[in-house]
């Protein structure tokens, strides 16, 4: 059973959907859900740790990692990773999406599925390769910065 079968707000039917997958409805993991239910876009595994350790200082990391592995089976996070490779989890994803990363100035951008498509068709096409869009980050400059490099203005690094 997933989120999306049961009709109900997300977050507050966590309970019922853990203790259908044999799991505890533990303090750590409560706190889980109140730091991700004020979470929005994506986060790190390691500042969800520190979020909930904020508030229960009793929070292990190996709860918080077995819990969002559960949570993003049930839909409610997808994981990735950023342009460094660290893992990074997407609370209530609304759809598969890359992301564009702007190694000058350091700004991320969605990639969505329709953006997307021509390179995921072309790779199926030509190698007969499935891309899982949640794992792609592509790395290059944004216009603001092509603008600013061919100004001749310098740029962070």
């Amino acid at each position: 059973m997933t989120v999306e079968d049961t009709g109900f707000d997300p977050w507050g039917s966590v309970r019922d959907l853990l203790h259908a997958r044999g799991m505890r409805w533990t303090p750590q993991r409560r706190t889980l859900i109140e730091v991700l239910s004020k979470s929005d876009g994506h986060v790190s595994g390691a500042d969800l740790v520190e979020r909930c350790r904020a508030i229960d200082p009793t929070t292990t990391p190996s709860t918080v990692y077995r819990t969002l592995d559960v949570l993003e089976d049930l839909g409610l996070i997808r994981h990735g990773h950023g342009a460094d490779g660290r893992e990074e989890f997407h609370v209530l994803p609304k759809g598969d999406h890359g992301h564009l990363h702007c190694r000058s100035c350091g700004q991320t951008w969605e990639l969505s599925w329709s953006e997307a498509q021509g390179m995921v068709d072309a790779l199926r096409a030509a190698r007969g390769f499935e891309v899982d869009l949640s794992h792609v980050t592509i790395v290059g400059r944004c216009a603001a910065c092509v603008a600013r490099e061919g100004s001749g203005e310098l740029l962070p690094r």
